[in-house]
């Protein structure tokens, strides 16, 4: 039974007791005695009840004797009080780590499954991938579906989770290879790095500059070369075209989408032909470009460029110190027209119209870097996925 005082009830009391219901002068001895033993049950000291307990002791004593007793009165409180009181007890108790939890989770919210705050945003919250430092032996999986976005231009591609721009390009360690030194490796790792920065992230060059940062690392005693780059650069052409080499976009046809380009791949070297190392290079960037005019729609362009390139020995060769032989170099361009050979990358959006031929080749995966360019380059294919 509950003490009197958490059961008593003022709807039974009128604020002005009328003459038939005097206040009486003292509490009878079987009143006080149920009085007594019900608080002697709290932890607190009984105290005598104030004038206005008195009154209403009285009133419910008359009331019982006359048969009018109020639920609750001498039988306990209703069960549906008592569920009440176990749900406040379990509060009680949870109350401290609920709390704890609940200042947790307003720290980092994404901690609670399902998220259902709504913070788990494409592109934010997918972790990165580890530097690669290998072929991988599988095409990426299947993305989260989703639609790119000028806010996420990588929604819905596996490269979401790859680095951004030079962030990518992670160099091997330097070690040193027969006769030629760490130091010489080191050096040649990082021209081959700045090569690959100058002819696919350079800002100026993706937006259809003249690759300047890029051509000034490769070696100026290599006349051909340069030669028909400089050609492919001036007039473009199926025979020569430079984005064979370097990745440009017409600005007057689309802009980038955003400041981002994700890059993915790895570099190996060995000892050279020219008495110095040789590096090989493959790589993969992703473009979110978007009209120049016209409707706001993302699409992206993929480029996978493998390169060989050497820093020779001036000692032995006639080479400049510092600059790097191009070998040889090869690429697969996902999503650009195949039959445009103007000096540009020309991507294709979803809601245009197909422009050039038919698709000759087979549908690729423009992001498995597991086999090896070896396409036939006259052929015109698909790509699976963007």
């Amino acid at each position: 039974m509950k003490a009197l005082p958490i059961r008593l009830d003022l709807d039974f009391v009128s604020e002005n007791p009328s003459d038939d219901q005097p206040l009486a002068p003292e509490i009878p001895d079987d009143v006080w005695e149920q009085f007594t033993r019900d608080t002697a049950r709290n932890t607190s000291a009984p105290k005598e009840p104030s004038a206005r307990a008195r009154m209403v002791t009285e009133r419910l004593r008359q009331q019982e004797a006359r048969g009018e007793s109020p639920p609750g009165w001498r039988t306990g409180p209703a069960v549906s009080n008592g569920r009440v009181a176990r749900r406040r007890k379990l509060w009680a108790v949870l109350g401290v780590p609920v709390a704890a939890a609940v200042a947790v989770v307003a720290l980092k919210p994404t901690l609670l499954p399902g998220d259902p705050f709504g913070t788990d945003e494409t592109g934010a919250a997918a972790s990165p991938l580890p530097a690669e430092t290998a072929a991988p032996t599988a095409a990426p999986g299947a993305s989260d579906p989703g639609t790119p976005t000028l806010d996420k231009p990588f929604a819905g591609s596996p490269a979401l989770r790859w680095a951004d721009g030079e962030a990518g390009i992670v160099l091997p360690e330097a070690k040193a290879v027969g006769s030629v030194t760490e130091e010489r490796v080191r050096q040649a790792l990082k021209l081959t790095k700045k090569l690959l920065v100058g002819a696919n992230l350079d800002p100026k060059t993706v937006r259809g500059a003249r690759p300047e940062a890029a051509l000034s690392l490769l070696d100026p005693k290599q006349p051909e070369l340069l030669d028909e780059l400089d050609t492919a650069l001036r007039s473009p052409s199926a025979k020569h075209d430079p984005v064979t080499l370097f990745s440009r976009f017409d600005p007057d046809e689309v802009r980038p989408a955003g400041d981002v380009i994700k890059t993915r791949g790895h570099m190996t070297f060995k000892k050279g032909s020219h008495g110095g190392v040789a590096v090989r290079a493959d790589y993969t960037f992703v473009y979110p470009v978007v009209r120049a005019d016209g409707p706001v729609e993302v699409t992206r362009t993929i480029v996978r460029r493998v390169l060989d390139v050497e820093l020779a020995d001036p000692a032995q060769y006639e080479v400049t110190r510092g600059r790097l032989l191009l070998l040889e170099y090869d690429q697969e361009i996902g999503n650009s027209s195949c039959d445009v050979h103007d000096g540009y990358l020309h991507p294709e959006f979803p809601s245009s119209e197909p422009t050039d031929a038919p698709p000759s080749g087979p549908t690729t995966d423009p992001y498995d870097r597991s086999k090896d360019l070896d396409r036939d380059p006259d052929e015109c294919g698909t790509v699976s996925r963007t």
